[in-house]
């Protein structure tokens, strides 16, 4: 799907892939996308489990249990039957693989974001190349194995953002993603819902499956994130988010990502740069 084609010969395109994806027949495919800034992958599912790696831009992934954000460097994991929409955050060069519920035993059966070993980056790239279905013992069928005995080797990250059930827990939790702040207490939530403290933190784990602290410093990660992807400086994105300073956001930053926001920056992140 090439980046210069409409928004609506992209959206006819994609209806056929997922029309085709239900008619190949093989273990796994992989396919290459190039998407624009900006533009919105309908909500859709297919039969196979789907990988998914931008290996630039960032993009955001909704489904009926939340919002997944998957950066440079990361690839979300999209059991078969999950419907999600898309959403493009820079332009974005988009690998996917997708593979059959039976093509091996003990794959993943929740939605998650992991982190890429330099091993699978590659096969990823590699198995793009590859003609569908390669016959058994040739050298694409030993990269599609080793492919999928890789799958168990991806570091799962909490890059996740539950929505709750309870309408009024809902409304509150996309406010703060509107505004996000890392000042946002307990007790201010509590008291909007009418509710003890004790009893709201029962909830929100309930419905999230998050800690109240968890989900709010993952909803300031959501939106830092893509505004970093488009080289925005540490600071402005810090200060905006109502952090007291910068070495506070990066504490949360490299807590929740293992590495500093700078590693961030035109939607690629690059290795060996410092804080």
């Amino acid at each position: 799907m090439p980046a210069s084609v409409s928004g609506e010969e992209l959206e006819r395109l994609h209806e056929q892939r997922v029309l085709w994806l239900e008619r190949i027949e093989g273990p796994v495919v992989a396919l290459p996308t190039e998407y624009p800034d900006g533009y919105l992958v309908p909500r859709h599912s297919h039969s196979r489990s789907q990988l998914l790696y931008a290996s630039t831009g960032v993009v955001l992934v909704t489904t009926d249990a939340g919002r997944w954000m998957v950066p440079p460097e990361h690839a979300i994991w999209l059991p078969a039957g999950v419907h999600h929409a898309v959403e493009i955050l820079g332009a974005v060069s988009m690998r996917s693989i997708y593979i059959a519920p039976d093509a091996r035993d003990g794959l993943p059966t929740h939605l998650h974001v992991v982190t890429l070993t330099d091993l699978m980056r590659c096969l990823i790239l590699e198995a793009v190349t590859l003609d569908d279905n390669p016959p058994p013992g040739s050298r694409g069928s030993l990269v599609i194995g080793l492919l999928l005995d890789e799958l168990g080797n991806l570091p799962e990250q909490p890059l996740g953002l539950p929505f709750p059930a309870d309408p009024r827990l809902a409304a509150l939790c996309r406010r703060f993603i509107e505004e996000p702040s890392p000042h946002a207490t307990i007790d201010e939530w509590a008291a909007a819902l009418a509710m003890s403290r004790r009893s709201f933190t029962r909830s929100f784990q309930r419905e999230t499956g998050l800690s109240f602290s968890l989900w709010r410093q993952q909803a300031c990660l959501f939106a830092a994130l893509p505004r970093l992807a488009d080289g925005e400086p540490v600071t402005s994105v810090a200060l905006d988010l109502g952090y007291d300073s910068v070495p506070a956001f990066t504490t949360m930053f490299k807590r929740m990502l293992g590495v500093s926001p700078r590693f961030y920056r035109s939607g690629v992140l690059v290795k060996g740069v410092g804080e």
